[in-house]
């Protein structure tokens, strides 16, 4: 679209992970604005170390090569990085990314308004979608560029037993600082959205800034089985649970309708269940028991499987099990709705205005029903739905674009 903003993207967040794993549903957002700035007027900034770091163009370019797994182009780690254990690809990259900085500025980010100016045609937009980097005095400095910040649900101050130790105060200074700094608010849902005003008014802050939904996008990965490990078997009906294995996505009861699946049905007639994900945080039972998994027996955690990979088991898989207690918009339903891949959730306000009537929904304390539902399903052959229209990201980042030249019309344009 003609007159767009220029951007100051945020990227702290995805250089972080750099090393981590397959980036999680936050990460793919950021990367996707990357993706997106790509040949349009942009800069990035990332908090690293005690500076705020602006990074040219070239530098994202880069970065979405290394959170891909491609390292090539990182310098070679020292001996004293070796020595000092700082040789992994996060330490390098950042210390690569300093160095090529165009502006260095303290945490406060203060004195970049006019160096930012000089590089960017105005208006400037500074864009955070990450959750990180949003110290109330940086945020509050930055206020000449437009602040949107994209708030992506409020699990930690909703449910913190599902998170690490600690993460709720700090996700509720975070919260404060964009309510109270940020000229747009946006939200992947209107679920997260609705969630945001309640906390608004629990945290006694002042209306502010206009809050509006902007649904992430679904970017489907083509289908790549070779990067499958060798030894899956795949003749047999599977189903699969995809995301990080942390509490709050409730992957003990599909690990209890398994055991009840065992007890009735004989080995041969057991459906086979892929766990694909990272292992998270805080969840020292559900772990116990997967590691106490037999060999070669029904269910198998994978996790680091590629894009291509997931791809691969989505469109073969009888079905998606989600039974998550809680979700700011959930990706993976959409990943395989909108392959034709049946799915079996909870009904979360998020996942029923995602799917509606294409998804089976379930309670997420109730083993007994999903067994009985997983076992229909693999008596009978893999269904192929017809593929769910979900979101996609031209039109999140045109509702973001349009809030941004809205709100810089109605206050001026720097300078």
């Amino acid at each position: 679209m003609g007159n767009e903003p220029a951007y100051l993207l945020d990227v702290t967040r995805l250089i972080s992970r750099l090393g981590q794993g397959p980036l999680t549903g936050i990460d793919r957002v950021e990367a996707a604005w990357l993706g997106h700035l790509q040949g349009r007027p942009h800069l990035l900034v990332a908090r690293l170390g005690p500076v705020q770091a602006v990074l040219p163009p070239a530098a994202g370019a880069d970065l979405l090569r290394w959170v891909a797994g491609d390292l090539s182009g990182l310098p070679p780690a020292s001996p004293l990085d070796r020595l000092l254990r700082q040789a992994g690809a996060r330490p390098r990259a950042k210390w690569a990314l300093v160095r090529r900085a165009v502006i260095r500025a303290p945490r406060s980010g203060r004195g970049l308004r006019a160096r930012v100016l000089r590089r960017l045609p105005g208006p400037v937009t500074y864009l955070n979608v990450g959750h990180t980097n949003l110290d109330p005095g940086w945020l509050a400095g930055m206020g000449w560029a437009h602040p949107v910040v994209l708030v992506h649900d409020t699990i930690p101050l909703d449910h913190p037993e599902f998170t690490r130790a600690g993460q709720g105060p700090i996700f509720r200074a975070r919260l404060q600082s964009a309510l109270r700094h940020a000229a747009t608010i946006a939200t992947i849902s209107e679920a997260t959205r609705a969630d945001l005003l309640r906390w608004r008014g629990r945290l006694g802050i002042p209306e502010r800034a206009p809050v509006i939904v902007a649904p992430i996008g679904t970017t489907l990965a083509a289908p790549v089985p070779g990067d499958l490990p060798p030894d899956l078997d795949l003749s047999r009906p599977f189903f699969v649970a995809l995301g990080t294995i942390e509490p709050r996505k409730n992957h003990a009861l599909l690990l209890d309708a398994w055991e009840l699946l065992a007890r009735r049905l004989p080995p041969s007639a057991i459906p086979q269940l892929f766990i694909v994900g990272r292992r998270g945080w805080e969840n020292a039972a559900t772990f116990a028991r997967l590691d106490a998994l037999p060999p070669g027996g029904p269910v198998r955690e994978m996790n680091d499987l590629s894009d291509g990979a997931v791809a691969a088991l989505l469109d073969r898989a009888h079905g998606l099990l989600m039974p998550s207690r809680s979700e700011g918009f959930g990706l993976p339903l959409t990943e395989a709705a909108a392959r034709g891949t049946a799915v079996i959730a909870t009904p979360l306000p998020t996942a029923r205005a995602l799917l509606g009537d294409a998804a089976t929904f379930l309670p997420p304390d109730d083993p007994a029903a999903w067994a009985a539902r997983i076992e229909a399903a693999a008596a009978q052959p893999r269904q192929v739905l017809q593929p769910v229209d979900v979101p996609g990201w031209s039109a999140h980042f045109e509702t973001v674009s349009k809030a941004v030249m809205t709100q810089a019309a109605r206050r001026g344009a720097p300078g």
